[in-house]
């Protein structure tokens, strides 16, 4: 899997029972502190490979740092991201920075699947249930943050978010039957939702009042406060998906808020909900017959 498919990491069949999943991602500071900076990009680049279905084997650290920056906020940063491939059970071999006048971090990542198990955006089928893994809103409320309004409570709440890995979020995919899969990032739910029905030739029925938000984030969106990617998201995705214009604009714009380190969406087989427990994976829509995406309340 590579270009021919728009999926969230290549994955390079290495032989009957063994693949290799590969992605890279990095990125400016979201958060001001260190460390907290260094383990949310780990986490974000790690989670490509969970929405393939694999397992994180080893990473190289991706940086640019300012020749002026502290070396113990550099060695912060990089603890961080130690720290979560550590708790991914993989293992970082060095890697490579340059000198930039803005700090960037994150990974190159490989893991490994079997080549069965590979979960893509386009198994998704009409009858499946749609499920999501983590509460939406970091895009909102880290714009927030940067404006100085967040509350203090808010702000980490986001941030121990983005925090968390999708490596559990995988395994319970796996015990639900998972048939499709997507990580949710820069394009937010709405955005990555729509390349799930385009890659599946599915149309996807969100409801919106069953989305999990991070707390915080409708309030911030009605004062007017979400980031760029959010603007752009609403302009480019907008007019590809039918959205019930009943629904609160605040609402609307969280749904096309850009995620850092964002859950699983997830296609599994509507038996599924039988086994769901308290605190996620959420059911936030289903899998029907046709194409595109619609929001309904």
């Amino acid at each position: 899997m590579g270009l021919a498919t728009p999926d969230d990491a290549a994955v390079l069949r290495l032989g009957d029972e063994l693949a290799a999943v590969l992605t890279v991602d990095f990125f400016p500071p979201v958060v001001d502190d260190p460390y907290d900076f260094g383990a949310i990009a780990a986490a974000n680049a790690m989670s490509d490979v969970y929405a393939m279905g694999g397992e994180v084997a080893l990473a190289l650290n991706v940086a640019a740092f300012p020749e002026d920056l502290p070396q113990e906020v550099i060695a912060r940063i990089l603890q961080g991201g130690a720290d979560k491939v550590r708790e991914a059970g993989g293992v970082i071999a060095g890697g490579h920075s340059v000198i930039d006048r803005e700090p960037k971090y994150g990974l190159c990542v490989l893991g490994l699947v079997h080549p069965q198990q590979v979960l893509t955006k386009g198994g998704a089928r009409p009858g499946h249930l749609l499920l999501l893994s983590k509460p939406i809103g970091t895009g909102i409320i880290t714009t927030a943050g940067k404006q100085g309004v967040a509350e203090p409570a808010h702000l980490q709440a986001a941030v121990e978010c983005m925090k968390g890995l999708n490596r559990h979020a995988l395994h319970q995919a796996r015990e639900l039957g998972a048939r499709a899969a997507t990580d949710i990032t820069g394009y937010g739910l709405l955005g990555h939702a729509w390349e799930m029905a385009q890659a599946s030739g599915v149309r996807l029925r969100l409801r919106a009042g069953a989305v999990p938000l991070l707390p915080g984030t409708l309030d911030y969106a009605a004062r007017g406060i979400y980031s760029g990617g959010g603007g752009r998201n609403l302009r480019y995705f907008g007019p590809r998906v039918q959205v019930d214009w009943s629904l609160p604009e605040s609402l609307r714009l969280a749904l096309f808020d850009p995620q850092t380190s964002g859950g699983l969406l997830l296609a599994v087989p509507p038996e599924a909900a039988a086994r769901l427990g308290d605190g996620g994976p959420w059911v936030v829509g289903e899998v029907l017959a046709g194409e595109g995406v619609e929001v309904v309340p």
